[in-house]
């Protein structure tokens, strides 16, 4: 058989039809924020099988809700998680493993007291609800240039297909080395197009989540400068979703700007000893990120 000719009968081969993809879609778990509300206005949480992108200001707490979501991705499915791990991937050197670890104790704490008896029954369950766990199931790249990024996302189907457990890629953030090394914006463009259709099919071919971190710049717009999302215009069609996070007096708020399939909306947040909860907690210490 002619190299076309396989080609075509592959693709015809992975055809689905809508109802089948519907169905797919409604029988998936998300991945909680952590908080209620703003799993409502995302649908559930975060989807896998979709390009999230989280944009807002630095302090507003975009490395907090990555990490999170690294840390809830891997709530077991008894407790109503996906039972995955995670891959974080650091441009900025913005993780710190003890913050990590205290958003696992959080997590863990959360879980004991919404599942107090099935935690009591479940021996397997009491020795994966440690917090050394949580930190275990998370694979970190360090990444201090733009070719090691290229390079990284490039190496990721192969590691994925080693590490069948992972559930979510976490890029924190995606512009930092493309802003501050690359001088050729057409070139820019046309690397990092190809970046987001690759992370685009490694979160439907591995049925996982890409929640990709994103700095905001300024743009002159209408006689005034108004802050935007960087990487300019033709990056904002690289997400199927686009969560930005922006300060409403000293409250943090975050808006959904873009989905496929959810109306715009917006709501409160906060950002905890615990990790990202509802703004209105009261049994967590609020901390304000640097």
């Amino acid at each position: 058989m002619a190299p076309n000719e396989t080609a075509q009968k592959l693709l015809l081969q992975g055809a689905q039809n809508a109802w089948d993809m519907l169905s797919q879609e409604q029988s998936q778990k998300h991945i909680t924020t952590g908080s209620g509300d703003l799993n409502g206005i995302l649908g559930g949480g975060i989807h896998c099988k979709e390009v999230t992108e989280i944009g807002g200001v630095p302090g507003i707490g975009k490395t907090q809700l990555g990490i999170q979501l690294a840390i809830n991705v891997q709530i077991p499915v008894d407790y109503g998680g996906l039972g995955g791990k995670a891959i974080y991937i650091d441009t900025e050197g913005s993780f710190m493993v003890e913050r990590v670890y205290q958003i696992a104790e959080g997590c863990i704490s959360d879980i004991m007291e919404y599942f107090p008896c099935h935690h009591d029954k479940s021996s397997s369950g009491q020795e994966n609800l440690q917090p050394e766990s949580f930190l275990a199931g998370i694979y970190y790249f360090r990444i201090c240039s733009y070719t090691e990024q290229i390079a990284v996302i490039n190496y990721l189907e192969k590691f994925l297909r080693e590490h069948k457990d992972v559930r979510i890629v976490i890029i924190d953030s995606v512009t930092f080395h493309f802003r501050q090394d690359f001088d050729d914006l057409a070139l820019r463009t046309r690397v990092l197009s190809g970046l987001s259709l690759k992370l685009m099919k490694i979160s439907k071919s591995y049925n996982l989540a890409v929640v990709l971190l994103n700095q905001v710049t300024t743009k002159f717009t209408e006689g005034s400068f108004q802050l935007t999302l960087a990487l300019g215009d033709s990056w904002s069609h690289s997400c199927t979703n686009r969560l930005i996070l922006y300060w409403k007096g000293n409250e943090r708020c975050a808006y959904l700007d873009k989905s496929p399939s959810l109306p715009v909306a917006s709501t409160p947040y906060a950002v905890t000893s615990k990790g990202v909860r509802d703004a209105g907690s009261s049994s967590c210490k609020r901390v304000r990120v640097m």
